[in-house]
Order: structure tokens, then C-alpha cells, then sequence
């Protein structure tokens, strides 16, 4: 997941602080522009920013050493689909909840259901998960 020189890969780290967030969607958004999808945008975006959140949180209470840059995401083109991921060094499994959408927190995963077409999670090799929702690019 972390390797890839291709035109079809965009692979960028991250810190676990909140300003790569920020970081993240615009590479997600500048990135599908690139790839002549621009209407993916703002849904994609929006996934992103909750993913990358998430790592963010749990990155920094992972008891883990890891580089500087422990969260990745990945976008990955797979016509007629776009994958996105977001790796964190947390083992945690990310579970949804019924949204409370009067709370700041707990709406998530929900918003990654809502926006893509499926998500899910798979654990990685050398530890921590990686989080991924699939959007389909009508091109």
C-alpha cells in the first residue's frame, strides 16, 4: 500500500496532527482532478477528511514507534472506481455507531457509508490497519 510510481497511485504521508487533514484533501482533490474526475471531489474529500481524522486519533495514542510520518493515504484508480485509504498504526478496529448527530464525535463512519460506495478495513502486515472506501468514476 505505501509503494507505487504509477500515474494511477498518488501515495502521500502524513503526520498524526490535525493540519494533515487539511493536507489530505487537498491531495485527494488535486489528485482527482488530475485523473479527470473532478466531480468525485467534494464527496471523496469529505470521506477523506473523517479517515485521516480518525488516524489521527488513533495514531497518537498507539504505543508503536513509528517515523515521523505514521499515517498514509493512498488513492488508487481502478476503473471505473477510485479506492481511497488511510493507514494508521492503531490496531483498533473501526466500528460504526448510531450516529448522534447532535455530538461533535461518532458520525465517522457513518459519513464514509453514506458517501461511498462500500468501505471496510483490512489489518496490515507490520502492524495497525489501513481504512478504505471505494467511489465508482462514471468515466
Amino acid at each position: 500500500m505505501r509503494s507505487g510510481d504509477r500515474e494511477d497511485a498518488t501515495t502521500c504521508p502524513l503526520r498524526p496532527q490535525a493540519d494533515s487533514v487539511k493536507t489530505a484533501r487537498d491531495v485527494t482533490r488535486t489528485t482527482l482532478r488530475g485523473w479527470g474526475l473532478p466531480e468525485l471531489g467534494d464527496d471523496a474529500a469529505l470521506v477523506v477528511s473523517e479517515l485521516v481524522t480518525n488516524a489521527v486519533r488513533y495514531a497518537s495514542y498507539s504505543a508503536r514507534h513509528f517515523d515521523e510520518h505514521p499515517i498514509t493515504l493512498m488513492l488508487l484508480r481502478l476503473s471505473p472506481h477510485v479506492l481511497l485509504a488511510v493507514s494508521d498504526p492503531s490496531d483498533e478496529v473501526p466500528t460504526p455507531k448510531e450516529p448522534d448527530f447532535i455530538s461533535e464525535h461518532g458520525r465517522g463512519l457513518y459519513i464514509v457509508e453514506t458517501y461511498s460506495k462500500c468501505w471496510g478495513w483490512d489489518a496490515l502486515d507490520e502492524g495497525g490497519k489501513a481504512v478504505w472506501a471505494l467511489f465508482r468514476a462514471d468515466r
